[in-house]
């Protein structure tokens, strides 16, 4: 099938071209373009706090600077463990702006976590908020770290937040003691203060030199770091930026909710923001007051998220007395859009509500419903610009036609190089520049994809991603389970929660709440398991395989029978 046979562009958005041109150059080009011809646009509003572009430039600046003293070095590894905030932009593009490699790191990564993605990426620096800094502490000694650079909240707040923040930290019994000065120990108030803003260059070859480390899980192993080149990334930001046509540059506001951390919150909020000389209006947290509150006095235009977060709104007892109008557009990603979000929603907002995909491992997007034209529900949307899409057949791998249900496969310049120190596994899943994306799905005959299934056995909870595996482990190391099997069930809220079966060892006794406290150190409080049933087995195969999906099965049949249960009350 040629470019011009696919199904989809029939429907595509007629501003938006089938093909692209992207620039040759590092990611930080689009803040540089920016602060010229934006300078006194604000860039960030953060709890009251306002950055341009040309001081949000001059931080970063600053903050390359300082780290060019401290001795990071071109290609080297810096590790970002921060929630969405001005230090987490100026970090990010001043690491980026030395030519090093950003490690994007989750906050609520416990030990364990935090541990191997250290020491798989050998990052030797990260900058890290205060909060966290024990844990960075306790895993440096086995990891690569040189130096570790520590913010606060507090130290992008305006007066007198900025005072009070700290009361309440002690209030409620969160004050970390961070022994700055010792140990390559460093404030990030302390470096920005001593470093100029003297402008860095560093050429990068943007189709080679690469820009992230963007970490992802499997159930077949910890999680691996997906190559993204600067070249991968602009690409997925101009074709954001074409999808999204009706927007225009230097008069958006986008609602930075979506952790930066995580690649859909880095492209399409931070990154997507920049390009277009946005403002980004930035809670670190998804909360649903301050959420609704700020909608209402900052008036954002934009709002990236993911159905929870909607979920959530819809379903506030007050919704009615804010006033959302100022939305004029929202793409959904991580996890499906139900129907009934999606028309309350806008209703109440009257912007657009669309429903897209993506993976860490393409930048992120590849597919998204037309935002102001033709959708569809319970699509993932047409492919983007210089995307291309298919189905193949689970066995052999031949192409499928329309209505055909396979793997989906997506090739495109916003595909990973490949995964950090894991040919074999890159091999795996690119093959002639496809990427198999694992997903079970199909195609209409008009061009729109569905995603029937996942080939993984990968959980989505209130999008994030969650990988039956790790948890497993983790249970397997209690000395009290003798086998442990996890697995997604559906969940109104989260789209699905985490269930866990145990089988414990003879003449051992657990109860919910240890397990969950137990978990709950070990693990990201997402990852824990929700729910738990206790059985003297589990089903495997017949080479003592656990048979997930004989679990999948049975809870399918117990909520099938709930629901009959139900009809039939409602129908006496």
């Amino acid at each position: 099938m040629s470019t011009q046979e696919k199904p989809w562009f029939k429907n595509y958005p007629e501003p938006t071209a089938r093909q692209l041109n992207y620039p040759d150059h590092s990611l930080p080009f689009f803040l540089e373009q920016a602060a010229r011809e934006f300078p006194n646009r604000e860039a960030i509003h953060f709890m009251g706090k306002r950055l341009s572009y040309r001081e949000l430039l001059h931080d970063v600046y600053r903050m390359a600077n300082a780290l060019d003293t401290l001795g990071v070095q071109k290609g080297e590894r810096v590790a970002i463990m921060l929630a969405n905030s001005p230090q987490a932009v100026i970090a990010y593009y001043a690491v980026l702006i030395l030519g090093g490699v950003v490690v994007q790191t989750n906050p609520m990564y416990k030990e364990r976590e935090l541990e191997h993605q250290l020491s798989d990426s050998e990052a030797e620096t990260i900058i890290c908020l205060d909060l966290v800094y024990n844990q960075v502490a306790k895993v440096r000694p086995r990891t690569s770290l040189k130096r570790i650079i520590v913010t606060s909240i507090k130290d992008y707040l305006p007066f007198p937040k900025n005072w009070l923040y700290p009361l309440k930290l002690k209030k409620d019994g969160l004050q970390v003691n961070v022994p700055y000065g010792s140990d390559d120990v460093y404030a990030f108030s302390g470096l920005m203060k001593k470093a100029l803003p003297t402008p860095v260059e560093c050429r990068v070859e943007s189709m080679e030199e690469i820009a992230l480390l963007q970490y992802t899980g499997g159930t077949t192993g910890l999680a691996k770091g997906a190559m993204l080149t600067h070249r991968n990334t602009i690409v997925n930001v101009v074709q954001c930026g074409a999808w999204m046509h009706k927007g225009e540059r230097g008069k958006e506001k986008v609602l930075g909710i979506v952790p930066f951390f995580h690649v859909y919150g880095m492209t399409v909020v931070m990154n997507y923001a920049v390009y277009m000389a946005a403002t980004m209006v930035l809670l670190p947290r998804f909360n649903v007051d301050d959420t609704l509150k700020t909608i209402q006095s900052e008036r954002p235009t934009l709002f990236p998220g993911a159905p929870t977060m909607y979920i959530a709104l819809i379903n506030h007892p007050d919704i009615r007395k804010y006033d959302l109008s100022s939305i004029e557009a929202c793409m959904s990603g991580s996890a499906p859009l139900p129907l009934v979000v999606q028309e309350k929603f806008e209703k109440l907002t009257g912007g657009r509500l669309v429903e897209g995909y993506g993976l860490t491992e393409t930048s992120p997007v590849t597919h998204g419903n037309p935002i102001w034209e033709k959708r569809k529900h319970g699509s993932i949307g047409l492919p983007w610009p210089d995307t291309d899409a298919r189905v193949v057949d689970l066995e052999t791998g031949e192409e499928l036609e329309p209505g055909g249900v396979g793997v989906i496969e997506v090739k495109g310049p916003q595909v990973m190089k490949g995964y950090w120190k894991r040919e074999e596994e890159t091999a795996k899943v690119i093959r002639d520049g496809w990427f198999n994306t694992g997903d079970i799905g199909t195609m209409d005959d008009e061009g729109y994809f569905y995603i029937m299934d996942r080939q993984k056995d990968l959980i989505i909870a209130g999008g994030f991603n969650i990988y039956p595996r790790e948890v497993e482990e983790v249970l397997y190391d209690h000395p009290a389970i003798q086998e442990a099997a996890v697995i997604g069930v559906p969940d109104p809220y989260r789209g699905e929660t985490v269930k866990a079966f145990i089988v414990p060892k003879k003449g051992q006794e657990l109860t919910e709440e240890e397990l969950n406290a137990y978990c709950r150190d070990k693990l990201a409080n997402y990852k824990v398991p929700r729910l738990y049933e206790f059985r003297e087995e589990l089903p495997k195969t017949t080479v003592g395989k656990v048979l997930r999906r004989a679990l999948l099965e049975e809870e399918k049949k117990k909520l099938d029978a709930s629901e009959e249960a139900e009809k039939s009350v409602e129908n006496r």
